[in-house]
This record gives structure tokens, sequence and C-alpha cells, in this order.
């Protein structure tokens, strides 16, 4: 068992690192120490988990689901071995925590406001940022993110949850115009876009009976890159949106915006908190991420929700 465990972390690091030479270097191991090490998980495996070129080498498939299993075993084991030698410290000192502005402010900034009333010895710096923060480089202690991970290298992550979206419009846009049954019937709609990416819309995802994703292309005269202002212009009856469940659920309530297209299942993204695997975790990291494991599904679901 301790050769296996060997074997996944020096896989693992040489994932992270992007070369054999640069693990071997980290790990302080030969760079045929390192070499005998993957081709001997390889061949206990009986798949490959490089493709190796003479300039490259890159995960295959096989490799890219391997080491996000091994990535969630080696954090839990680490999180098990720092339980174990703080759990009778409490946390301490001051938590600097990075989340997307709207996330951030209706979910993650009432957690952990709640978490530092009980911890008093512990102090909070929560700051909003939809773009990606390096958090090495601004000392960010913990970062929560949406949707995949690009710069995993050299980060642990645990899920906190994932959420869907709902497709709404405001009451007097579905007198005026209908209500649509299909996804066929949208492109006859106002629809009112996220444009995140240089004013390129985001497709709208929804899962299939059967289990498989469609990606559905909207269009419309009106184009938003702030999350909030598609929700006021839906309001508004300017057209159809799809939003994150979190963000509208009180819209919902209220009866400011309604449901369509309730026999299609929207897709949301997962939601990760990660922080640097070069450091040890201290006590505050270690409890702010259970507290939003703990925390955050319910926040996902109904950001008003009481814990």
């Amino acid at each position: 068992m301790v050769d296996r465990l060997s074997g996944i972390s020096v896989f693992v690091q040489v994932a992270d690192s992007g070369s054999f030479a640069r693990a071997s270097e980290q790990l302080g191991l030969t760079r045929s120490a390192v070499g005998k090490t993957i081709a001997r998980l390889e061949e206990r495996l009986g798949v490959r988990l490089f493709n190796r070129t003479t300039r490259a080498q890159s995960l295959t498939d096989e490799g890219q689901s391997f080491y996000e299993r091994c990535q969630r075993i080696l954090a839990d084991i680490q999180a098990a071995e720092a339980a174990l030698g703080g759990s009778d410290r409490s946390p301490t000192g001051v938590l600097r925590v990075s989340a997307p502005v709207l996330l951030g402010r209706l979910c993650v900034a009432p957690i952990l406001v709640g978490l530092t009333r009980r911890h008093p010895s512990m102090e909070l710096d929560l700051r909003f940022a939809d773009h990606l923060v390096d958090l090495v480089e601004e000392r960010i202690d913990l970062a929560v993110r949406i949707g995949p991970l690009p710069d995993r290298a050299g980060l642990i992550a645990r899920s906190l949850d994932a959420f869907d979206m709902a497709v709404c419009a405001a009451p007097t846009y579905l007198a005026t115009r209908g209500c649509p049954s299909d996804l066929s019937e949208l492109p006859s709609h106002d629809c009112l876009p996220y444009a995140r990416r240089g004013g390129r819309a985001e497709p709208w995802r929804f899962a299939t009976k059967d289990g498989a994703v469609i990606e559905f292309a909207v269009g419309g005269r009106i184009r938003l890159d702030d999350l909030e202002a598609v929700a006021e212009a839906a309001v508004d009856g300017a057209g159809i949106a799809c939003l994150p469940t979190w963000l509208v659920d009180s819209r919902l309530q209220s009866g400011q915006l309604v449901r369509v297209l309730n026999d299609h299942r929207a897709l949301g993204n997962s939601v990760y908190a990660v922080w640097s695997q070069a450091a040890h975790a201290p006590s505050r990291v270690r409890v702010a991420v259970n507290e939003l494991r703990q925390c955050m599904p319910a926040r996902l679901a109904r950001p008003d929700a009481a814990h």
C-alpha cells in the first residue's frame, strides 16, 4: 500500500509540474527514478497515463481521469493528517479569501462572516473578483471558484456542490409573447444572454432525459456582462433569461420571474474551494473549507437559506 501511495504522489507531481524533469527536481529524485515509478504504475494499471514526445508530454484520457481521482485522494489524506495535528487548536489569524463577486456576496460572505462570529481570534479578509486570482502572488489562503479549474496544477480542490440554472421571464413578457414549451421555440423569443467573454454569449446547457448534455446558442438584441443586470432586465420584461438558482430564487418566490421550459433541466456549474498545495493549510483554512462544504449546498439552492 505504501508503494502504491508513493507511485500516486509521484504521478500527481509529474502531472502538476508538466514534465518529468521538473517533477524530479521538486521531489528530490533522479529523472530515471521518476520515470521508472511512472512505468511501474502504468504496468500495474494496464494503461498508458502520459502521451510522451521528445518535446512535450500530456495526460491521456485515462491519465486525466486517474489524475482527478488521485488528486482527491491525496487531498483527503492531507486533510486527515492536518485535522489530527491541529484538532485541539482554535483557528486564529487573518483568513484571506477570494470569491466571484455575486456568488461571494450572496453565498460565501454570509457563511464566512458567521464563522468568524464563532471564532473571535479569527479575522476575515474577503475579496470579490470575477477574474482568476493567483493565490500565491496575491497571498490568498483560499479561493472559491465556479466551473473548470484551468490552473489546477499546484492546487488542492474540494467540491462545494453544484448548482442548476433557472430559465425564466417576467409575467408581463409571457403575457405579451407567450410561454415557450420547447427549446425549438426560443429563437422566436427575445433572449437575454450573459456575454462574459469579450461579448460572446454563453450558451445555455441542458441535460437530456438520457443523461446527455446539449448546448443551445442564444442570441438577442441585449447582451450584458453582469448576471445581476441580466436578472433585472428579465424582471423588467425585456426577455427570457437563464440564471443561477442562487441568484434568482427570491425573484421566483416573489413572482417577479416565472420559470419556463420546466421539462428541460438547465445546467449550471460546480463550485470549488481551492488552496495552494505548496503550503501547509493552517487551521483557519481547514475550518473555513469544512464550513463551506457544510453550508454551501443550501446556499446554492437558496441564498437566503438559514443554517
